[in-house]
């Protein structure tokens, strides 16, 4: 059970300095090859989501824990699926956030933008893997030595999980 200091609440454009401070740590970003100079586009456009609702920020006692967005498609042909990230703060990891955070993602995204099916894409080794094998994900892609990654060859995974 997680505990009572735990909340989630729709994002703000202010939880990116959240995600700023957690992205230069590589245990809490090993899931998001982005270079340097990628990064503070990705976090932009990451946090650009709350305005439409689509993002959730984890608290613990009122500060910022995890965030996780719904990437909601422009066009009608596809705006029935979305894919999605999620960063959790390190000193929050393995203590139920994670899991609570892409439970309440599959709420949004069912309830409120009703999706038919979520997607996401992780790189291994990625502690995310066991939670949406437990939320039932499927995996219908995998990519051998799909990324050169500080120095290291990752093999991609592509995760869907149908409504």
């Amino acid at each position: 059970m997680i505990s009572s200091d735990f909340d989630i609440r729709f994002s703000e454009e202010g939880d990116l300095t959240a995600l700023e401070r957690w992205f230069p740590d590589e245990s809490a970003c090993s899931d998001f090859p982005f270079g340097m100079e990628e990064k503070g586009q990705a976090l932009r456009n990451w946090i650009g989501f709350a305005r439409y609702k689509a993002s959730l920020t984890g608290t613990w006692k009122g500060e910022p824990c995890a965030v996780g967005t719904l990437f909601l498609m422009p066009y009608r042909k596809v705006a029935h699926h979305a894919s999605f990230y999620l960063i959790v703060a390190p000193e929050r990891r393995r203590v139920g956030v994670g899991t609570s955070m892409v439970r309440n993602l599959l709420h949004l995204g069912r309830t409120r933008f009703r999706l038919e099916s979520v997607h996401v894409e992780i790189y291994e080794p990625s502690s995310l893997l066991p939670i949406l094998e437990r939320q039932n994900f499927v995996s219908f892609a995998r990519q051998e030595n799909f990324i050169h990654f500080d120095g290291t060859r990752r093999s991609r995974l592509l995760l869907e999980h149908f409504f």
